[in-house]
């Protein structure tokens, strides 16, 4: 069911751009959240084979900690964006 005046929306409508940028930002937050995890699990492979040398040690824990501290902010935030996405165009939720 379409709600009247949600179809017609102004290339400035502030709430618009106010939603792609934090999308944007989400978007980033995921990815560096993403890395670290990679580089964490890497580094625990590397640690595996190799002996946990303190370096390797280190590697492991600061990537795990900047995943915990990056990584739900912009997970919480896309779906968010997704939702509201989801509102404005009408649709149920699943």
């Amino acid at each position: 069911m379409r709600r009247p005046g949600l179809d017609v929306v102004t290339p400035g409508d502030p709430v618009v751009l106010r939603r792609a940028r934090i999308a944007r930002w989400a978007k980033l937050g995921k990815r560096i959240g993403y890395l670290a995890l990679l580089i964490a699990i890497v580094g625990f492979a590397v640690g595996v084979v190799t002996g946990f040398s303190p370096g390797v040690v280190r590697v492991v824990v600061v990537g795990l900690i900047v995943m915990c501290i990056v990584l739900p902010v912009p997970i919480v935030l896309g779906y968010g964006v997704r939702a509201a996405e989801r509102d404005e165009r009408g649709e149920s939720r699943r």
